[in-house]
């Protein structure tokens, strides 16, 4: 997690204008919610970035208080005039462990962010919690087919594993969410050569992380090979999946109870 975050702090200048794949799997998944009854008071943006999406939510549900949450600061203050002026809260925080109360938000929105979480599971039950009953969790991620040709032309080893969409569904039902909705469909980028490939994933801050991970220099002669080797195309297996938090049971003579949106962390 630490090197994931210093690849995003680093990256979050260039991040905009190199993730491509990032704004199509949005623009995707704001027409999926075209075909869902919701109106939302309170959104978080698990997973924000330079809350490229808050900006597209904001707009579709106008009020709603949205919390943009990333555990890279740069990525955060690169958009810090917009969360200023909207009913908006940047929060730096990890998704396996959000300082939000329980029950507080009606939809929790993640674009193409569960993949560089160490563990999934962990930030599923997260978004869980601060969900209210009968609120919706949608988000998308990267299957297993994901950068296929840069497996190959770098060597297994260099490159991440990402999760079955079976897998995930699992791990939503484990979460304690119902009715899981997943599906996918496979996205092939092209690029002018496969250098150009290599340097949209360091500009946006998609290098490898893997705690197995060589960490000495690969060296020019390796990196000449790769970029001879490397097809100037990128295919990503996306994953997509929604699902809802059960409605809480009533229980009789108790008050209703107001509370704000954070939670104290030891």
């Amino acid at each position: 997690p630490r090197a994931a975050r210093r690849r995003f702090e680093r990256a979050a200048r260039s991040y905009p204008g190199a993730s491509r794949l990032e704004a199509e799997v949005a623009a995707r998944m704001l027409e999926r919610l075209d075909y869902v009854k919701l109106a939302p008071r309170r959104i978080l943006d698990a997973g924000s970035g330079p809350a490229r999406e808050a900006r597209a939510l904001a707009a579709r549900y106008r009020g709603a208080l949205i919390a943009a949450a990333d555990f890279s600061l740069g990525m955060l203050q690169s958009e810090r005039g917009w969360l200023r002026r909207n009913p908006s809260i940047p929060l730096c925080a990890r998704l396996e462990r959000l300082p939000l109360a329980a029950d507080t938000f009606d939809l929790a929105w993640s674009n193409m962010a569960l993949h560089c979480v160490p563990e999934p599971l962990e930030a599923l039950k997260e978004l869980h919690r601060v969900l209210a009953p009968g609120g919706l969790v949608m988000f998308s991620t990267l299957g297993p087919d994901s950068l296929k040709e840069l497996r190959t032309a770098a060597g297994a080893e260099r490159v991440h594993a990402f999760l079955d969409m079976h897998d995930i569904g699992d791990m939503l039902v484990a979460a304690g969410f119902s009715a899981p909705v997943m599906d996918m469909e496979l996205l092939t980028f092209t690029y002018a050569s496969g250098a150009a490939l290599l340097a949209d994933l360091r500009a946006s801050g998609q290098t490898s992380v893997r705690r197995d991970r060589a960490r000495g220099l690969a060296g020019g002669r390796f990196l000449k090979r790769l970029q001879e080797r490397l097809p100037p195309r990128a295919t990503f297996e996306v994953v997509y999946g929604h699902a809802w938090k059960g409605a809480a049971r009533a229980k009789r003579d108790e008050p209703v109870k107001t509370i704000g949106i954070f939670k104290r962390l030891p």
